[in-house]
């Protein structure tokens, strides 16, 4: 999704829906992975929760959980009263990112891989985001304007064409510590070098 120019957080560039922690989020068992599904909610209005019985959320619950955050009523309350359960098992882990000491604003983020629900369309959180599309990791590298953080985590996975098999990769795979850029001074500017796990480093020009 695109940040809108004023933001003070990546002004126009196409960005992972997220965003910092809140208290209700300790309420789960995995607080990281309930404000993931949170946030991912409030900004692009899709919605990884299931009814009891085990069916996931369609469009229909969208926009009835809408009225409801809408009308006042608190996140906790309105899942209850709906009687949906986030589905924190959809979420499987990709990476960990944080953000360089010498950043003014700096960030500990977690970043996960999930499936879209069947029956659910996009409602993006007016004034947050002002464009939002669906386009393979290959091409929004190419294409659109990121940060590097975002850049380098989607040319993780481009080389992965098959979402269902990337789901399953990263399930088996065991959470790994967190990637910790660092900004250094060279004869050309200054750069990020990114210790890449199981590889040399390497190393991206920053403007």
């Amino acid at each position: 999704m695109r940040r809108p120019g004023g933001a003070e957080f990546a002004p126009n560039a196409y960005v992972f829906p997220g965003g910092s922690v809140h208290s209700d989020d300790h309420s789960f068992a995995d607080f990281s992975r309930g404000a993931a599904v949170r946030e991912l909610f409030e900004e692009l209005g899709i919605l990884i929760a299931r009814l009891p019985g085990g069916r996931f959320a369609r469009h229909r619950e969208c926009v009835a959980l809408r009225q409801l955050l809408g009308g006042g009523e608190p996140w906790l309350s309105a899942l209850k009263r709906m009687r949906l359960s986030l589905a924190l098992d959809r979420l499987a882990f990709l990476t960990r990112w944080i953000t360089p000491e010498p950043m003014r604003r700096r960030f500990d983020a977690r970043f996960y891989v999930c499936r879209l629900p069947a029956g659910q369309v996009e409602h993006p959180q007016e004034g947050e985001v002002v464009d939002w599309r669906w386009v393979a990791p290959s091409d929004a590298v190419r294409s659109l304007e990121m940060v590097f953080a975002t850049q380098r985590i989607l040319e993780s996975i481009a080389p992965e064409p098959d979402a269902a098999r990337l789901m399953r990769k990263l399930r088996r795979r065991k959470e790994r510590p967190p990637i910790l850029p660092r900004i250094v001074r060279t004869e050309s500017g200054f750069e990020v070098v990114v210790e890449v796990h199981d590889a040399a480093p390497e190393a991206a020009f920053v403007e």
